[in-house]
């Protein structure tokens, strides 16, 4: 990264740079999130379709996150970074023109670009940084991929309610065209050019590397609490903007912003909190687990408790989407082996993408079946399994790493 050798810190402009083209790339799905699931349902969709419509985003980004690392530092990422940016920008236009098939299209587009987009960068940052700074780093670019969903929602009920088409067409076109502005003026250093040679004959073990989903056990025991989390994450994604409509005073935008809000806020303010040492806090991820488990029954009894519980699920919810994914992701960085910490780092990431697209696809025919507060109970009883399997000291030990 660009001058990454003479920098110091998780705040300096060289990564300040790349944190504001995350906040770029990431505006239009703030966006999206609440638009899609509205245009499906104003079309007649059922919840499965749009689950699939919006699942296929993400589910589309595992598919391809485990090969990102490798072609990255076989090619740079620079080269990836500003080819990338250009069919975003195709993916963002496609839904200005296109009905519910042609969102499917996009999302899937989206999809192949988020998973080089983020590994680009997330690479780039653990890289860069001292290993005390890892968690500041993943921290910032996470909160600045969620920063946009302060706004967003607001924003994409504003356009929906106002039903003109044309501001669409403007604020996708607008913010295709500022991305990939940014994304063209930003430079990275590929310092690991120098190893690629010997880097890239891991290509041929990628397959190999499934299977440390298993036999691996750090890597085993966050990936399932990062896919089960992440299917909770998605449902609320898909789902809330529809289900707000049954809450007496519920509004979607208003619990995205707060949700959103809340996982900035406490990113930014518990980023030194987040543990960086290479140990397994059992106690700390319980605790992640468990407000993640209320803040989905919290929202399930909003129907018959009412806005407060609705919004309370908000900021509960934030708060532990908030501290998982980089306390996770900064413990695998230390645990890991180095020869392959990179493929198996993308596996891991995969396994929260799968989760997201899951939380759609899956809970969608359950709401059809039954209710959106029921399929929000069940995301709590998933959340209620993991703080038991978060607990569970027998394969990982308290030192390990």
């Amino acid at each position: 990264m660009e001058g990454a050798s003479v920098v110091r810190g998780a705040l300096s402009w060289p990564f300040l740079r790349l944190y504001v083209l995350t906040f770029s790339y990431f505006s239009a799905n703030a966006i999206l999130n609440v638009v899609i699931p509205l245009r499906g349902d104003s079309l007649g969709a059922t919840n499965t379709t749009i689950g699939i419509i919006m699942g296929a985003y993400l589910f589309t980004t595992m598919f391809f996150r485990p090969w990102a690392g490798q072609l990255i530092q076989k090619h740079g990422p620079i080269k990836v970074l500003r080819a990338i940016l250009i069919i975003n920008g195709v993916a963002l236009i496609l839904y200005t023109f296109t009905g519910l098939g042609g969102y499917f299209v996009a999302r899937v587009l989206q999809g192949v670009c988020t998973a080089f987009f983020s590994m680009a960068l997330q690479l780039g940052i653990i890289d860069a940084l001292p290993d005390k700074d890892r968690s500041q780093g993943i921290s910032m670019y996470t909160l600045c991929a969620y920063m946009p969903g302060i706004i967003g929602p607001l924003l994409a009920l504003g356009i929906w309610q106002a039903g003109d088409t044309h501001v669409f067409t403007v604020v996708m076109v607008v913010l295709a065209l500022f991305t990939g502005l940014v994304g063209y003026s930003a430079k990275m250093d590929n310092k690991e050019a120098e190893t690629a040679p010997a880097q890239t004959e891991q290509g041929a073990t990628i397959r190999k590397s499934f299977s440390q989903l298993i036999k691996n056990p750090y890597l085993f025991k966050c990936s399932v609490l990062m896919l089960a989390a992440s299917a909770v994450f998605g449902a609320v994604t898909t789902f809330i903007p529809l289900y707000a409509s049954q809450i007496e005073s519920g509004n979607a935008g208003i619990y995205l912003m707060l949700q959103a809000g809340t996982v900035v806020l406490v990113r930014f303010l518990l980023r030194k909190k987040i543990p960086s040492d290479g140990k397994w806090h059992a106690t700390f991820v319980v605790g992640i687990m468990l407000m993640l488990a209320v803040a989905a029954q919290s929202v399930s009894f909003a129907i018959v408790g009412g806005a407060a519980f609705f919004y309370v699920g908000a900021v509960l919810m934030g708060a532990a989407q908030a501290l998982l994914y980089p306390t996770l992701t900064t413990y695998l960085t230390f645990v890991l082996p180095k020869t392959n910490r990179n493929v198996l780092l993308g596996l891991f990431i995969a396994m929260a993408d799968l989760g997201v697209s899951l939380g759609g696809v899956v809970m969608g025919p359950v709401a059809d079946l039954s209710s959106y507060s029921s399929m929000f109970t069940m995301c709590a009883i998933l959340g209620a399994v993991m703080i038991i399997f978060a607990f569970d000291r027998r394969k990982i030990p308290m030192g390990s790493g």
